[in-house]
């Protein structure tokens, strides 16, 4: 079970300005609102709000599969906050095929790198001038992962265009950092959120045995939850990071083997 850390320190991140994409459930929820409760103001997107979604977030809706819906999403974004330091890039999803890798079909292919990988390179971009206008202490973190580190065939869209998604935040990182604007990738684990327990779902039926024998025998003990993520976006959001860039971190309770 997921043990309520201290109280975040609500006056941390007070002046900062973040947009998170994806923050309508799960864990772009969960960091929505983590930053919210370190004195961000934070703007969402999605495609639809659920009830999961923090109310003291400015929602828009909006679809960043393309390039017109990121720049018109972006500059929504840009009037609401009046600038940006925190960029927070955790949209994803993928469909599960049994049959294996020859079993995606193309358009699939192209949806996952649409959605997973080049969705943070137009927020990205978009979001750079007015990242480099505020001045060193940005930071960019992208969500990725452990997928992209050990990809199992019904899932290697996926984790193909995280791994893409980790390369590009080690290139960015080091662009960037004359700048004095911090990029992290982060790589989460089984965590139990709605969309990851569609695709465990489909995995438990497939083996015939329980969603929770799917995400049993994690070192820690238990399945990540979607504030584990959270606390870590946080973390490297503040200057409590200052002097950490270019870190590919998995988030996995010690379930990958060390690589």
């Amino acid at each position: 079970m997921f043990r309520t850390p201290s109280p975040a320190d609500p006056t941390e991140l007070t002046g900062k300005r973040a947009f998170v994409t994806g923050g309508s459930r799960g864990i772009g929820a969960a960091i929505v609102q983590r930053l919210l409760d370190g004195g961000a103001t934070v703007v969402t997107t999605a495609r639809t709000a659920t009830d999961e979604t923090p109310k003291a977030a400015t929602f828009i809706q909006g679809d960043i599969s393309t390039l017109a819906g990121v720049l018109e999403l972006t500059a929504a974004a840009l009037d609401q906050l009046g600038g940006v330091d925190i960029v927070v890039n955790n949209a994803g999803a993928a469909r599960t095929h049994l049959g294996g890798i020859s079993s995606i079909p193309d358009e699939e292919w192209l949806d996952a790198l649409d959605l997973n990988y080049l969705s943070a390179i137009r927020v990205t971009n978009a979001l750079l001038p007015a990242l480099r206008e505020a001045g060193a202490g940005g930071a960019i973190i992208n969500i990725s992962s452990a997928a992209a580190l050990m990809p199992v065939p019904p899932l290697a869209h996926y984790g193909a265009a995280k791994a893409a998604l980790n390369a590009y935040g080690k290139a960015l990182a080091t662009e960037l950092a004359p700048a004095g604007i911090r990029v992290a990738t982060l790589l989460p684990g089984h965590v139990i959120t709605p969309g990851a327990d569609v695709i465990n779902q489909t995995f438990a039926d497939a083996m015939d045995v329980s969603l929770a024998d799917i995400t049993a025998g994690v070192p820690l003990g238990r399945p990540g939850d979607p504030r584990d993520i959270a606390e870590a976006v946080a973390y490297l959001a503040s200057d409590r990071a200052q002097w950490v860039t270019g870190v590919t971190l998995t988030i996995d309770g010690g379930q990958l083997p060390i690589i």
